[in-house]
């Protein structure tokens, strides 16, 4: 909805633009728009890196910086797109105080709601929000052969179970140090 309504408005203001101070200043007003735009996502982008990167210096998690990077992209995107109503809004995103005004109403929105981007995946999959069960993540679970995996010394020697000849941490058909050679065919 949102790729058919913005470009038939821009499409409509343009037009109205055109016919108020004619096709060559719109067309100027325009380029100038863009032209600025493209300078003041460098200077906004490269002001917004050398923040995240003390942030980073000073041992700090750098959300807000992240947030306010992502923000000059999408506006810098919007303003050298052509158009007027998105050059309005790419501007209001680059400008620091309305930036500003933007991250805190973002930082509300996903300190109230941390599972914005989750409820929308459920709702436009039909999927309930279930709670998961926890997982072991500190690496102390264990896989035991009793619960229907055959151990190594009973799995044949194609998938993987070491040969008792061979010896420990080489199979029989893994290369010899420092050779090339793959693993060669079974002798028949």
């Amino acid at each position: 909805l949102l790729f058919i309504v913005v470009p038939l408005a821009e499409l409509y203001v343009i037009v109205q633009v055109g016919q108020a101070i004619g096709v060559g200043p719109t067309i100027l007003v325009l380029f100038i728009d863009s032209v600025v735009g493209a300078v003041l996502l460098r200077s906004q982008g490269a002001a917004a890196w050398r923040r995240f990167r003390a942030t980073l210096a000073a041992g700090s998690m750098p959300a807000r910086e992240i947030l306010e990077g992502a923000l000059i992209i999408v506006g810098g995107a919007l303003l050298l797109t052509p158009g007027f109503l998105t050059d309005i809004v790419g501007l209001l995103l680059l400008i620091p105080p309305t930036r500003a005004g933007a991250v805190r109403l973002l930082t509300r929105i996903l300190t109230a709601h941390p599972a914005v981007g989750m409820a929308t995946f459920a709702v436009r999959t039909g999927q309930g929000m279930r709670r998961r069960r926890s997982y072991d993540v500190e690496g102390s679970a264990t896989e035991s052969p009793e619960r229907g995996r055959p151990a190594d010394r009973d799995r044949p020697a194609a998938l993987g179970a070491p040969d008792e000849g061979a010896p420990p941490g080489r199979s029989e058909d893994a290369p010899a140090p420092g050779s090339s050679d793959g693993p060669q065919p079974p002798e028949r």
